[in-house]
This record gives C-alpha cells, sequence and structure tokens, in this order.
C-alpha cells in the first residue's frame, strides 16, 4: 500500500499531462497542422508554432478547468466507501485564462 500511495500522484499527474498532449493533438489535426510530440515536448512545422502555442494553451485552460480532484475525491469515496479521504485542498484565485497571454507557459 505503501509504494501504491507514493506512486499514485506522480503518475496521476502523467496522465494529465497526456491527456493535455491528447487534446493538444486532436485540436491540431483539426486545424490541419502536423504535430508530434514526447511527454511534455511538442512539435509542429516552424510556420505553425504560434498557431500550436494558442491551440496548447485552449487545451490546458479546457482541461483544468473541469474539477479534476473533486471528481477523483468523489470516485475513490464511491469506489472505496469505507475509507475516509483527506479533505481538498481550497482553490486558489488564479485565472486560468492568463496562460493565453504568458510567453512562457510552455516552452
Amino acid at each position: 500500500v505503501g509504494r501504491q500511495r507514493t506512486a499514485f500522484p506522480p503518475n496521476f499527474v502523467h496522465s494529465l499531462d497526456g491527456s493535455h498532449m491528447m487534446m493538444t493533438a486532436l485540436a491540431c489535426k483539426n486545424a490541419g497542422l502536423n504535430f508530434a510530440g514526447v511527454h511534455d515536448s511538442y512539435w509542429t512545422h516552424a510556420c505553425d508554432v504560434d498557431q500550436m502555442n494558442r491551440i496548447l494553451r485552449e487545451k490546458f485552460i479546457e482541461l483544468y478547468e473541469q474539477p479534476i480532484l473533486e471528481n477523483l475525491l468523489e470516485s475513490f469515496e464511491e469506489s472505496f466507501p469505507t475509507l475516509s479521504f483527506p479533505p481538498l485542498p481550497e482553490r486558489g484565485d488564479f485565472d486560468l485564462k492568463h496562460v493565453l497571454d504568458s510567453p512562457y507557459f510552455f516552452s
């Protein structure tokens, strides 16, 4: 149980990274862009970088506007009703839309 407990957080974050990449890849395809990527490194043709940068920011916002931790906790509570889970941390007040204008958001 101890190893699972320590392995879950990084694996969960990695799955979110993968979700973001897949959302970005699909949006690039729909926009007619070539896309390649490995983990957190995304590539396209130089002439399409600005458009891909906009897409990856939009998809980041789309993903993280979802109540991810709330959904995870609800799923755990339904799957393991005899266990108790710590409360979620309070949400901060950061406006995710700031990433749209952040030049170093993803580089």
